[in-house]
C-alpha cells in the first residue's frame, strides 16, 4: 500500500521537486526545484536540499544538514546535525573586477554519497569526492579526498582509521587480509587498501 509524502506547513518543497512515498519532509526544511527524493526519506528540521539533488530511497537528512547541488546520494544514506556538502573548486562572492558573480560564474561540483555511507554530525564534504559504500565519516571531519568501501574516517583532513562493516560497528582483523564483523559475523577481505565482503568474491 502507498503512503503519500508527509510534508508539514513550515516546509518549503518546490512544485517541480518529486518526493517519493512515505518520505517526510520536516519544519522549515527546504527542498528546491527539481530535487528527487525517493521512497521513505527523512528530511530534518532546517535541513536544506539543493536544486536537482538527487536521493534514493531510505535516506536521512538530519537537522539543518545542508546538501547543495548536484549531490547524489544512493539508497540508505545517513546524514547527520549540521552536515555541510559543499560544490564549490574556488568560492568567491565577487569577481576580480568587483562585479557579484552570478549562478553561471561558476561550476558546481557534487559530492557522491553510495549505498549505505553515513556522515556524522557537522562533518564538512568538500566537493568533488565520493563516499564509498556503508562507509562511515566521524563527526566533525573534513572530508577532503574520496572514502573507499566501509572505511572509517576521521579528522581535519579526514584519514582513515578503521574497517566498518554493514552494520556499522569496526571489524575485527583474522588474519593480514581477513576481517570480521562482530555483530553479523560477516566477512571482509583487504587488497591494496580496500575493502570488499568475502561473499563478492
Amino acid at each position: 500500500m502507498r503512503t503519500p509524502p508527509r510534508i508539514v506547513e513550515s516546509a518549503d518543497v518546490a512544485e517541480s521537486a518529486r518526493i517519493g512515498d512515505g518520505s517526510s519532509i520536516w519544519h522549515l526544511a527546504q527542498v528546491r526545484e527539481d530535487a528527487v527524493l525517493g521512497a521513505d526519506c527523512i528530511v530534518g528540521r532546517g535541513a536544506y536540499v539543493g536544486t536537482g539533488v538527487r536521493m534514493g530511497d531510505s535516506c536521512k537528512l538530519q537537522n539543518y544538514a545542508l546538501v547543495y547541488e548536484p549531490a547524489v546520494l544512493e539508497d540508505g544514506v545517513f546524514v547527520g546535525p549540521a552536515v555541510v556538502f559543499t560544490n564549490d573548486h574556488y568560492p568567491r562572492s565577487i569577481s576580480p573586477d568587483g562585479a557579484l558573480k552570478r549562478g553561471d560564474d561558476w561550476e558546481a561540483v557534487g559530492v557522491t554519497c553510495r549505498t549505505g555511507s553515513s556522515i556524522g554530525a557537522r562533518a564538512v564534504c568538500v566537493a568533488p569526492v565520493t563516499i564509498g559504500r556503508w562507509a562511515m565519516v566521524a563527526a566533525g571531519s573534513v572530508v577532503t579526498k574520496d572514502v573507499p568501501d566501509f572505511a572509517l574516517v576521521a579528522g581535519v583532513p579526514a584519514r582513515r582509521i578503521r574497517w566498518v562493516g554493514r552494520a556499522g560497528v569496526p571489524l575485527e582483523q583474522i588474519d593480514d587480509h581477513t576481517w570480521r564483523c562482530p555483530e553479523t559475523g560477516e566477512r571482509y577481505l583487504e587488497h591494496h587498501e580496500q575493502l570488499t565482503e568475502a561473499s563478492a568474491q
